[in-house]
């Protein structure tokens, strides 16, 4: 089996910020119980207004800035660590994860060493 990194992507802008009991939470934790034995992990993330970046600053220093690493239209919402035997089965998975804007990434994880 190999292991699938699935991003979740939104436009912060267009859903309003989640909290438990809203339906699109219920939704994930219907597609964590229907894909249970694919799931290897996952979190959702806070808005990325409450980010934090830290960069080097090429001269062995840090700049540490409020906000996220890169401005984009749609920002990472969460992640799912999920188990497949190739990337199509990883596909599969990743279509039925909720989402009210935006799409998922799936990136396979490297195995190092």
């Amino acid at each position: 089996m190999s292991q699938y990194l699935v991003l979740i992507y939104q436009d912060e802008r267009a859903v309003p910020e989640p909290s438990p009991g809203e339906p699109v939470m219920q939704s994930h934790v219907d597609f964590m119980q229907a894909n249970q034995a694919a799931i290897a992990g996952g979190n959702a993330l806070a808005w990325s207004h409450s980010a934090t970046s830290v960069r080097q600053d090429g001269a062995g220093g840090f700049v540490i800035t409020d906000g996220p690493f890169a401005e984009t239209k749609e920002q990472l919402g969460g992640y799912y660590l999920i188990e497949a035997k190739d990337l199509d089965a990883a596909l599969e998975v990743a279509k039925q994860v909720p989402m009210l804007e935006g799409g998922v990434e799936v990136r396979p994880i490297l195995t190092l060493g």
